[in-house]
């Protein structure tokens, strides 16, 4: 019997053998199609090579697609372990045609597949075509021989297959396996075909029309083939099974889920254990692939699978959490064909973990309301709409949950009065708002926020995704159009465009389409979840509604993620070095530098900076994983991570770890951080601190670089060290010692030119200067250019000099005025220095001056009035000497 991994490799090689290329399932979140909650199609990764917008290298190409099915239209939770072929994921595998083969070498391909390869009996096969589509009819009796009673054509729309309301489209036909007539159920087409007698295996789209919006049709150049095979569905008929839940690789999970729980595989709680198996699978790739709970879009879905799943084992009787102890058994089946298994391993663990512990605080609860409301319920009564809101809003059961819980039972859910009471909600946040000051410009985004929901940020694993336009807002009104010139605010349903939060900058780039072109200049947060675009449309017209691809200036953002993720490690040095004290204040993250305020009661000296600046560089070089984990405040702060200063903390947080783990943490750095970061420490590549300065009392800050500004701003210093030594006249390597002798030399020689200086100023008029009025002496000189540092020195000596007296100097050294009177101390009673000098500095068009009735000192800008700021020491002291 082959194994379902042995069906996957031998269905691969097979069309490699046929020339296909086998590409990668790719992410379960698609990123070229905006529509799309997750990828549910192994047709989705090329929808732009079948449009024509993308070219690859092969023309034809064959994979094993993740797929999950949980949200939107696509939508199987609800079945999901009561039916024997719902999943929320499974694998779709398909080969491709983009303009090489078409319909008769795509009806040989499967053919020969199923009959041969597989083995599988032709007696048992028969198919289905689209009614008009007698070509392929003929085909499948040419090449596979079938009789025209095992060709049945269906005229719906389930055998013509659609992109969109405009796009490639074409006729299906499906590959049928008949169970025998012992299974109930009729063939395609007929009342009974929900039976599970005939199981489609294999649908094959010939992409052959391009339909146009008015609903006509025109052919092709080049026409395309789009095929699906469900590999658990072909699984169990290949290892005779009616069941897909009976495979292999299920039979495995069902048997782990048994033995962690105790119960029996197939006994009571048979459909809880594939429950269980099921929502392993999908939960484990989503995490794999980048998506965690949360209260909105992809995350909630995903919440959404964990607690049912979560539900079924507690009803198994588990106690403690239990889901994550099943990841082992899911990669031996799984991780040898998806190695993102292994590797994103501990996240998975992690993630289930905390996510089953939260949930098991609340489900005793949650459980016990629902039973004492339905005991008030009359038989067959709904479960009021508001009881169910509680259960969602404050026990966190998603409204499914709470269906799934009443199933077996008589009762439902009143789906209207809980939609009612989650609009009371929105009303009352909304009221709640009103009151911050911002409700006249915000208005517009709660009709938008009512309207849209909330945007699903991309960001944190791509810089470019598809989108598309939800609104279009010009002069806070949502308008119909915008057109070239136009400055627009855009919400999208998806972007990868970062809105400004927590200190990082919100990012720029493009928002284009066949036609348009958008220059997006930056992007903020509005009401917490939604994501506002604001730029310029630079080319076409932007509408709502439109298709378009969101792009973010990829150098910029590396930049800023640069930066931010220099911020948490300089955070953490600051505290090893300095002390717990330290915590942020205030941060600025650009892609040219970053700013980080810290509570600090004094100045951080030189060589404090240069250590901590080196420890941050040694985390660099250790080029340790970023990590990423999703837990309530509470549980991050009880593992060390640091909360941030102003910063408002919703019941769930990413927490980001830097740095290899230490006793007790699981990194050297731990933070509650909602913003973008390099993958590795070592991205960063460069930090460099380039100043610290106080910003008010206790707090300091620090600006930084890093990455191409650090190694820009390092080449600016060595380029002015080169320059210094130079000047010098030395190597580099010697400029610190010989400017340091140089700066000696100075000194000695500024001591000697300002003894030379003073003793020139007091020898150069001599007793020539002095003059009596009123019988007081004066000696009023302008020493030009002597510093006015001098002043005081020398006033002091020539006062010594003088005996009795008064002595005015007045310098005009580096174009400014200064003046310095001072009277011996016998002369304190009738002469005061200070009014003396003011007299000085108003005739030099200064104002003020203090000092000591003996020496006072004051300034003036003109220096051409130095002689009459001494002529109006002459008349101040001619008015003392006379009073």
């Amino acid at each position: 019997m082959p194994t379902t991994n042995d069906i996957r490799a031998t269905f691969l090689d097979y069309f490699a053998g046929n020339g296909h290329q086998i590409v990668p399932s790719s992410s379960l979140v698609p990123h070229n199609d905006p529509t799309l909650l997750f990828t549910n199609a192994g047709m989705v990764q090329f929808k732009n090579v079948f449009t024509g917008q993308e070219t690859r290298p092969y023309s034809r190409a064959t994979t094993a697609q993740k797929v999950v099915r949980a949200g939107g239209k696509h939508n199987d939770l609800d079945n999901v372990g009561y039916t024997a072929r719902h999943h929320t994921f499974f694998e779709m595998m398909g080969n491709f045609s983009f303009g090489d083969y078409f319909k008769a070498e795509a009806i040989e391909l499967a053919w020969k597949l199923v009959t041969g390869t597989f083995g599988l009996p032709k007696d048992r096969l028969l198919t289905t075509v689209y009614a008009d589509d007698e070509e392929a009819a003929a085909l499948w009796r040419k090449i596979a021989g079938l009789s025209d009673d095992r060709i049945i054509r269906i005229p719906t729309s389930d055998n013509f297959w659609r992109m969109g309301d405009t796009g490639p489209c074409g006729p299906c036909s499906e590959i049928f396996y008949d169970h025998g007539p012992e299974v109930a159920g009729g063939p395609p087409g007929s009342p009974d075909e929900d039976g599970d007698r005939f199981t489609e295996i294999w649908n094959l789209v010939f992409m052959q029309y391009f339909e146009n919006p008015p609903g006509t049709r025109a052919p092709l150049p080049r026409p395309s083939i789009d095929t699906g095979l469900g590999l658990e569905r072909f699984a169990a008929i290949l290892q005779g099974k009616r069941d897909n839940y009976d495979t292999d690789t299920f039979r495995a999970l069902i048997l782990a889920s048994a033995e962690v729980t105790g119960q029996d595989p197939d006994g009571p709680f048979n459909a809880s254990h594939r429950v269980v198996a099921d929502h392993l699978r999908s939960t484990s790739f989503l995490i794999a692939d980048g998506v965690l709970p949360s209260k909105d879009g992809r995350g909630y879905v995903l919440r959404r699978i964990m607690r049912r799943a979560m539900r079924h084992l507690h009803l198994m009787g588990t106690t403690e959490p239990t889901f994550y102890r099943l990841v082992p058994a899911l990669i031996r089946q799984m991780g040898e064909a998806y190695p993102e298994l292994i590797h994103a391993r501990a996240l998975i663990e992690e993630t289930m973990k905390g996510e089953e512990l939260r949930f098991k605080a609340m489900l005793d609860r949650g459980l016990s309301l629902l039973a004492d409301e339905t005991e008030r319920l009359g038989n067959g009564a709904p479960l009021p709409g508001d009881v169910a809101f509680k259960l969602y809003d404050t026990f966190g059961f998603p409204l499914d949950l709470t269906q799934d819980a009443l199933r077996g039972t008589s009762h439902g859910v009143d789906v209207e009065g809980f939609n009612e009471a989650m609009d009371v909600q929105r009303k009352r946040a909304r009221a709640a708002w009103s009151g911050s000051g911002d409700s006249a410009t915000e208005t517009v985004w709660f009709e938008a926020r009512d309207t849209f929901g909330a945007t699903e940020f991309l960001g944190y694993t791509t810089e470019t995704s598809d989108a598309e336009v939800q609104t279009v807002v010009l002069d806070n009104a949502q308008v119909e159009a915008a057109g070239p010139g136009t400055k627009v605010a855009l919400l999208l349903n998806q972007t990868p465009f970062y809105g400004e939060s927590g200190g990082q900058v919100g990012d720029t780039g493009t928002i284009t389409a066949p036609g348009l072109h958008i220059a997006v200049t930056d992007t903020q947060k509005k009401l917490g979840d939604l994501l506002v675009h604001y730029g310029t449309v630079v080319e076409g017209t932007v509408k709502p509604g439109m298709a378009v691809t969101a792009q973010v200036d990829h150098a910029r953002r590396s930049a800023i993620r640069a930066h931010h993720s220099a911020t948490h490690l300089l955070h953490e040095a600051l505290r090893r070095r300095l002390g717990a004290h330290v915590t942020q204040k205030g941060s600025l993250n650009a892609p040219d530098r970053l700013r980080f305020d810290v509570s600090q009661p004094r100045p951080i000296t030189p060589e404090e900076l240069a250590e901590i600046e080196a420890e941050v560089n040694a985390r660099i070089r250790e080029n340790t994983d970023v990590t990423t984990r999703s837990m309530t405040p509470e549980e991050a702060i009880e593992q060390g991570a640091m909360a941030l200063f102003g910063e408002k903390y919703g019941d769930e947080v990413r927490v980001v770890s830097m740095g290899g783990p230490e006793e007790g943490r699981a990194g050297w750095s731990i933070e509650l951080c909602g913003g973008t970061h390099v993958r590795r420490t070592g991205d960063i590549g460069l930090f460099r601190i380039t100043s610290e300065s106080g910003v008010s009392s206790g707090v300091r800050r620090i600006e930084a670089v890093t990455g191409l500004a650090a190694q820009n701003a390092t080449v600016a210093t060595e380029e002015r060290l080169n320059q210094i030594a130079a000047m010098l006249r030395v190597p580099a390597a010697e400029a610190p010692e010989r400017l340091a002798v140089v700066l000696e030399e100075r000194k000695v020689m500024e001591r000697q030119i300002s003894d030379l200086q003073r003793k020139l100023a007091s020898g150069s008029q001599a007793a020539a200067s002095i003059v009596e009025i009123g019988g007081i002496k004066l000696d009023a000189r302008n020493v030009g250019e002597l510093p006015p540092k001098e002043l005081k020195p020398l006033a002091d000596s020539l006062r010594k000099e003088i005996g009795s007296g008064v002595i005015a100097l007045v310098s005009t050294a580096d174009g400014k005025g200064s003046i310095v009177v001072a009277a011996t101390p016998d002369l304190a009673e009738k002469v005061d220095a200070v009014t003396l000098v003011r007299a000085a500095s108003a005739a030099m068009d200064g104002k003020g001056g203090g000092g000591r009735r003996d020496m006072a000192q004051a300034g003036g800008p003109d220096i051409s009035k130095a002689d009459a700021a001494l002529e109006a020491v002459r008349a101040a002291l001619g008015q003392a000497a006379t009073a």
